[in-house]
């Protein structure tokens, strides 16, 4: 199993994921600026909350993203220790293929699941 491939398509999902999140960000901010008080203020208000509600959830999302972009970068630039598994490995088990990095779920490569998981969770522990 090629780590550089996993790697690389952890990068790939990340990035998706952060160009998503951006894109909500702009759409947030479009509304926060064509929103528009009308006669009944407290509609106006609660309307503007909800997107700013919004705003932060985004902003939250994208904080993660970046901190799984950096474990990827940690992972992409260390040396790997074959002996032990940790942050980088590739562990094959009796349930299935594990990719110690970052929590995105799975992901296939020829023909192949691969559980990427992180060192925090239980199983990745």
């Amino acid at each position: 199993m090629d780590k550089i491939r996993i790697l690389g398509e952890c990068f790939a999902i990340v990035n998706q994921k952060i160009a998503q999140v951006n894109l909500g960000i702009q759409d947030a901010n479009l509304s926060l600026q064509d929103d528009t008080k009308s006669s009944a203020g407290d509609k106006y208000e609660t309307s503007r909350e909800m997107i700013q509600q919004d705003l932060n959830r985004y902003e939250q999302q994208l904080k993660v993203l970046n901190q799984d972009l950096d474990i990827l970068t940690r992972i992409k630039n260390q040396k790997l220790d074959v002996q032990n598994a940790g942050l980088g490995s590739l562990v094959k088990t009796d349930k299935g293929i594990y990719f110690l990095a970052v929590s995105i779920g799975q992901i296939s490569i020829d023909n192949q699941k691969i559980f990427n998981i992180s060192t925090a969770s239980p199983i990745g522990k």
